[in-house]
Parts: structure tokens; C-alpha cells; sequence
């Protein structure tokens, strides 16, 4: 049985290149023929899936912060930002009360110090990471709070010329890393830095990369120990978890689609601290995204399975995602207007052998949904956006609003972040319902200074037959509606002191 899943995995992996060898000269004759791109890589323009860049924007090399771009300047990379958010919420339904007002200031600083070029191929970098919160009326939590510690601190062996260049001319580097790292994947849903959150997502561990970004194929393979964030001490690994993933790109044709299979495992060992329960989660998945050529419409598509177990039960589990676009790229505000739908798999029986529960890895919820209720498990989530931008000023505003419904995918499973959790979040006899709720959101983003970031943001939630009767059968009362409201401002340092020429 392991061989043939181990068969069965790299058939998997191997399919989308026997296919493509197959198909590339039907596909030449849909691209154009002269080719004048730098580069393979097309983002999605799919909603809230767009990666962090690495190091992350707020890192400046020290050519830009001197304006010297001689190969002198161009080993050090540095970074220096804070972050403020204010946040007022009302009747947060992921509290245990069913009225409440909650007014948080959250504080968030990174500091980022990489070596490269000079002393290739070896390279490194180490990022510090201080998140606190003031004001709330709940305890604090690890989402919210991580003192001073560590968020990277890897070694590199770094080589870009054992492998050929691609037909572009890009160099195709290769490296492996060892250490503490943060980093995303794919789409951010399975894996991600989680950037709005006041914590961030980290690993120990060796992570191996082929290619990059611009290249027509690239290769990613991961062996870690996600990290413990502990409000109260250091940072330190959970040796009991085991991530692991293979994750390819194809960009070949990326002026028409990109395809990107993974394969991601988590194995946790029964232990203490995780209430002696071991789980070995696998997943297979399919992204494509792309442009219908110059009409304007762009896609993203993403299909997973899991299989293996869940504390002594057979995981079966499904997830899959579809966004389609349409951007006005001759407009002066290049409005987007997309349509998605979300679908993850929640536990249909509690009572028997096999757990249908989506396990969502370390991946990103806001695109869920932006008060953070939502995450990928046990959720159907139909939405429409408009995203837009403008000038006032000479200032950039970037703009986007939507409207999103929610239901549970199995009306006797949980709805994770209802209500503080445990026995409070889940119906078993599935009589509650499983519409959750629907929302309004909008944000606007501007930079009224070069090194100043501001977001502000709003979302109204309407709650529905699920949240009303679980807050009935918890309160004896329930809140018809919450409201979120936000003000964020981020402060690049290195931008104050950067000189121009």
C-alpha cells in the first residue's frame, strides 16, 4: 500500500510535464511567436492571493538606501518597519458574549539584517520580530502578542550557474536553506506568513529551491517544524509536528495559464501538549490561474484531496476554490470585478471512523473573510469584489469592497472561531442550521508619504440561524449583526533615510 501511494505521488507530480511535452507545440501556436517578455511570471490577480515578495517588501537593498548601485552596495539587504493598528469591535461573535464593544491598540515591529552576493555561495539573513497589544477586554493570545523574538535566522548555500538559463535568458539559481524561516506558497491559504495578523507564521527546518520566480519551471520541497509562539518565553520549535511539501510551477505558457501541483504532509506525534492525539494528514492539489489571452478575464482555480488519518480516523477531506475576473485595463481606474466561491469540507458523521475535516496547515484567513471569522475549514464561501484604484494628489488609492455569504459545509461540524471554541462552536445533532451569516467589507489604501502605509478598513456582519442559535443555546440571547472597524498605519524607516537621485 506505501509503495503504491508513493507511486501514485509521483505519477501525480510527474503528470503535469508528461502532459505538457505532449502539448507544447499545439500551445505554440496560441502564443505569439516573438516572445518579448523578461520574464515567465504572471500574477493572478485573484483576490487576497498574491505572496509576499522575499526578503519582504519593507527590506531595501543598501544600493537603494544610498543610491549607490555599483556591485559595492549590493550585498547588504536591511529592513526597519512598525506597525500600528487601531481597532474597535462590536459584538464579536468569536467571543463567548453575545454583546460586547473591544477597543485594541496592536503594535507590530520587524527588523531584517541579509548577506548576499559578497560571500556566495554562501548567504544568511536574520529577521526580529516584537508584536504587543495594548488596551482589550479578553486575554491576550498568540495572535495578538509575541514579544521580542526571532522570526528568521537561516544559513544559505546559494549557487545561479550550475543550471542552465531559460529561454528568456533568467538565471535558474538553485539553494538550500537551513534554520528558522517564514515564508508563503501558492495561493496562501495552506501556507503563509500571515501578514495581518499581529504574529507571524514560522518554521525550523530546510527548505530547497530550484529556479525562481521568472523562470518557465521551478521546484520548492520543505522539511519543518512549524514554531510554538509562546507570549510568555522564546519561540521554540514543536518537535512533535513534521510539515513537509513538494511544490511545483509551470510558467511556460503563463500568458495563458500557470499550473501549480503540491503535495503537502503534516505528521504529528501523540503527545502532551497536543492532548495526545497523532494525525497524519496528506494532500494532493491543483492551482491554474491565468489571462483568457487580451479580453480582460483572468481565473484561479484550485482543487485538493486529503487522505491518511486524524487520531485513529481515515482522513477524507476536500477543499476547492474558483475566481474569475474581469479587469478594464483601458480605463483610467482599472476597476476588477470577481466572483469566487470557496468550498471546504467539514465532518459529516461525529460518530463514525472517518474524519472529513479540511485541515488547513498554517495558511492565510483573511481572504476569507476580513473581520477573521472565517477560515478554510467546514465552509462554503460565495463572494463578489470590486477592486479599483485612483489618484488624488498624485497619491495612489487603491480601493476594494465586496459582499460574502457563509454556510457550513456540514451542519454537524464546528464552526472553529464561534463563540471562544470547544463545545460552544459545533451542533452535533446538526439542528442549528448552517447558514452562518453574510458581510459587507471595504478598505482603502494610500501612501500620503513615501515610508507611510495606510489602511483603513470597515466590515458589517449579519448573522444568521447558526451564530443566532448557538449564541441562544450559550446566552439565552442573540446579536443580529457586528461590526469591525480598523485604522492601520505602517512606517517604513528606511524609506525616510533612502536617497534619490
Amino acid at each position: 500500500m506505501i509503495k503504491r501511494k508513493k507511486l501514485l505521488l509521483l505519477l501525480f507530480l510527474a503528470a503535469p510535464t508528461m502532459l505538457f511535452s505532449q502539448t507544447d507545440t499545439l500551445v505554440k501556436k496560441i502564443v505569439k511567436e516573438k516572445d518579448l517578455r523578461l520574464s515567465y511570471y504572471v500574477e493572478a490577480e485573484s483576490f487576497g492571493t498574491k505572496r509576499e515578495t522575499e526578503p519582504q517588501n519593507y527590506v531595501l537593498n543598501y544600493s537603494e538606501i544610498n543610491g549607490d548601485k555599483s556591485s559595492k552596495s549590493n550585498w547588504l539587504n536591511l529592513g526597519l518597519y512598525s506597525r500600528m493598528r487601531s481597532e474597535w469591535r462590536h459584538n464579536d461573535i468569536r467571543r463567548t458574549d453575545t454583546y460586547s464593544n473591544d477597543y485594541l491598540l496592536l503594535f507590530k515591529t520587524r527588523a531584517y539584517i541579509g548577506i548576499i552576493n559578497i560571500l556566495d555561495p554562501f548567504r544568511g539573513a536574520i529577521e526580529f520580530g516584537d508584536s504587543r497589544r495594548n488596551n482589550g477586554n479578553y486575554a491576550p493570545d498568540n495572535r495578538d502578542v509575541n514579544p521580542t523574538d526571532i522570526i528568521q535566522a537561516y544559513a544559505e548555500i546559494y549557487f545561479d550557474k550550475i543550471l542552465p538559463k531559460d529561454a528568456l535568458g533568467n538565471k535558474r539559481p538553485t539553494f538550500l536553506r537551513y534554520g528558522r524561516m517564514a515564508m508563503e506558497m501558492v495561493d496562501r491559504r495552506l501556507i503563509a506568513t500571515n501578514q495581518w495578523r499581529n504574529t507571524t507564521n514560522n518554521f525550523r527546518g530546510f527548505r530547497m529551491q530550484i529556479g525562481q520566480d521568472k523562470n518557465d519551471w521551478q521546484m520548492d520541497f520543505l522539511l519543518l517544524n512549524p514554531i510554538l509562539r509562546d507570549i510568555n518565553d522564546y519561540d521554540k520549535p514543536d518537535t512533535n509536528q513534521e510539515f513537509s511539501a513538494i511544490i511545483g510551477h509551470w510558467r511556460k505558457w503563463s500568458n495563458i495559464i500557470t499550473i501549480e501541483p503540491y503535495y503537502l504532509s503534516l505528521k504529528q506525534e501523540a503527545a502532551i501538549a497536543n492532548g495526545n492525539k497523532s494525525r497524519n494528514i496528506q494532500s494532493l492539489g491543483l492551482r491554474l490561474y491565468g489571462w483568457i489571452k487580451s479580453t480582460g478575464f483572468n481565473y484561479d482555480v484550485t482543487g485538493i484531496h486529503q487522505f491518511g488519518t486524524d487520531n485513529h480516523k481515515t482522513q477524507k477531506a476536500y477543499a476547492a476554490t474558483a475566481e474569475i475576473g474581469y479587469t478594464f485595463q483601458k480605463t483610467k481606474y482599472k476597476p476588477r470585478l470577481s466572483a469566487f466561491i470557496g468550498y471546504a469540507s467539514g465532518d459529516k458523521n461525529p460518530n463514525d471512523n472517518e474524519s472529513n475535516r479540511f485541515e488547513r496547515f498554517f495558511g492565510f484567513a483573511r481572504p476569507w473573510s476580513a473581520d477573521d471569522y472565517i477560515i478554510m475549514e467546514n465552509i462554503i464561501a460565495p463572494k463578489i469584489k470590486l477592486e479599483f484604484q485612483s489618484k488624488i494628489k498624485n497619491t495612489l488609492v487603491k480601493v476594494d469592497t465586496g459582499y460574502n455569504f457563509y454556510w457550513l459545509a456540514s451542519k454537524t461540524d464546528r464552526f472553529n472561531n464561534l463563540l471562544g471554541g470547544t463545545a460552544n462552536n459545533r451542533d452535533l445533532t446538526g439542528q442549528s442550521g448552517s447558514y452562518l451569516g453574510h458581510n459587507f467589507d471595504c478598505r482603502i489604501r494610500f501612501y500620503p508619504v513615501k515610508y507611510l502605509e495606510t489602511n483603513i478598513g470597515y466590515s458589517h456582519f449579519i448573522t444568521e440561524e447558526f451564530v443566532q442559535n448557538q449564541q441562544m443555546v450559550l446566552n439565552g440571547n442573540y446579536a443580529s449583526d457586528s461590526d469591525f472597524v480598523y485604522l492601520e498605519l505602517t512606517f517604513n524607516f528606511l524609506e525616510l533615510i533612502k536617497k534619490t537621485k
